[in-house]
């Protein structure tokens, strides 16, 4: 698969021929949620000295042009290496060709240590110290972010009601039950515009966290990853997309004590954390409900539009953190039943029926079958032949009628039409010409009596008359008497 990539050609040409490195081995990474993907590039047995510095590999992000922009990317990194987080540091990047070479932060991510139950508290405090800076050290940073106001979260309530209801459940939803939907949306929406407004990185979670080797870990804390999207918005979105993983659960104690934890930290540091811990609580779980309903409809979108099947093993923990904090307060108990009533009933059977569905499209691919190896022919014996053979003369084909249409229009535009001859000007023949033609006086011409011909008139001369002197009359004259 690889040795066919074009993008992975360019890669190798890139570092190569324009960086002038000395690459080794190639290897997929990792693959996220969008159209990015991430190589690791070893140095192999190139010299240390045609490669990157203090690094034996680097990790290459391929952001296909036209789907996904690195200049964001750019953007946050530079931000939250100032506030102080661990972020692969970018060795070099090419925005046209959408290209970045990075810091390796190795290949443990938060959630597999998680999953095996040990060192939680430790994991958890480090993550939640990396935060605390993020948004106290980082909040002049956060006014070049984009606002997380209320365009952005209604665009991604209303991934809830059209990929997860319709397309996934397909469910066609009544009057009362859209409007419902839209007064709870309306409510979650205000609520999240009423909190603090510090830097957001809007996928702090633990697969976005990496455990860094002990080489690396230099600056503390956890490697942050996938920060491109990050936004100034609520103060306490991160936070539960950190403790309320769609990835992994933990009790309800657990997280309301990290919670109640992490306000006095981040309060000694001088951040705004509310009047009470119900209040800072009640923001924790209010924007919880407005992420994880964002997350219910892009998982299904993943799967329906993309093919990615493996989000929907992740839709049942998710749906149960919206229910179970609707339940918590009186404005979205109502949203809360409608959820228990008609929704939550329909999730096992979807999912069941889309798995199904996807091995069934994966049995029906068709494989590739290797292809035998060609046997080597016998070689043919010399024939002598008396007479040579005859080359038989070249058939010219007649082109296609539509290359014979389209050169007949290029030569008629190319040749000059010559210009049209002018009508000679047809002259009435009096009846005096006609008389006159018969004597003989206009020349040979003969003119016809029923088809008049074209006589071209001559100027004509005026003629002169001869002066004639006046002679005057002679008077005699009378002599004298």
């Amino acid at each position: 698969m690889l040795e066919h990539d074009p993008r992975l050609t360019l890669i190798r040409t890139w570092l190569t021929r324009d960086l002038g490195w000395r690459v080794g081995r190639i290897s997929v990474a990792s693959a996220d949620a969008s159209f990015r993907r991430y190589f690791r590039v070893s140095r192999g047995d190139v010299d240390p000295s045609g490669w990157a510095p203090k690094a034996d590999t680097l990790i290459v992000m391929d952001a296909p042009p036209g789907k996904e922009d690195i200049a964001p990317y750019l953007k946050v990194s530079t931000l939250l290496e100032q506030a102080g987080a661990h972020v692969p540091h970018v060795h070099a990047s090419d925005p046209r060709r959408g290209f970045v070479v990075m810091e390796d932060l190795g290949n443990t991510q938060y959630l597999s240590l998680l999953r095996t139950g040990r060192g939680v508290d430790n994991l958890y405090g480090d993550a939640l110290t990396t935060l605390a800076n993020i948004q106290v050290r980082g909040l002049r940073a956060a006014e070049q972010l984009a606002p997380y106001d209320r365009e952005p979260l209604e665009r991604e309530l209303l991934l809830m009601p059209e990929w997860f209801l319709r397309k996934h459940l397909g469910l066609d939803l009544t009057p009362e039950e859209r409007a419902l939907i839209t007064v709870t949306f309306e409510f979650l929406i205000n609520e999240a515009l009423l909190q603090p407004q510090v830097f957001v990185h809007r996928d702090y979670h633990s697969r976005n966290l990496m455990v860094l080797p002990a080489a690396a870990t230099d600056k503390g804390g956890p490697g942050v990853i996938d920060f491109q999207d990050a936004l100034r918005g609520p103060v306490g979105y991160d936070l539960v997309s950190l403790l309320k993983d769609c990835y992994i659960g933990w009790s309800r104690e657990r997280v309301e004590r990290w919670v109640k934890g992490y306000r006095r930290v981040i309060g000694n540091l001088g951040a705004n954390v509310g009047d009470s811990e119900y209040q800072f609580i009640r923001w924790f779980d209010l924007i919880g409900v407005q992420r994880h309903i964002k997350v219910l409809g892009i998982f299904c979108r993943l799967w329906h539009r993309d093919g990615k099947i493996g989000y929907l093993a992740d839709l049942p923990l998710t749906f149960d953190y919206v229910l179970d904090a609707c339940r918590r307060y009186p404005e979205l108990v109502e949203f809360a039943r409608w959820l228990e009533w008609r929704i939550a009933p329909l999730v096992a059977d979807a999912n069941a029926r889309e798995t199904q569905r996807a091995q069934a499209i994966a049995a029906a691919a068709p494989r590739r079958k290797a292809r035998p190896a060609r046997k080597s022919r016998p070689a043919r014996k010399a024939v002598k032949r008396s007479k040579p053979a005859k080359k038989r003369k070249a058939v010219k084909r007649r082109k296609p009628v539509k290359q014979r249409k389209a050169v007949k229009q290029r030569k008629a535009k190319t040749t000059r039409r010559a210009p049209p001859a002018r009508k000679a000007t047809k002259r009435r023949v009096t009846p005096r010409k006609r008389k006159r033609a018969r004597a003989g006086r206009v020349g040979k011409r003969r003119i016809a009596r029923s088809k008049p011909r074209v006589v071209r008139r001559k100027p004509r001369v005026a003629r002169r008359r001869p002066h004639v002197a006046r002679r005057r009359p002679r008077v005699a004259r009378r002599k004298p008497k």
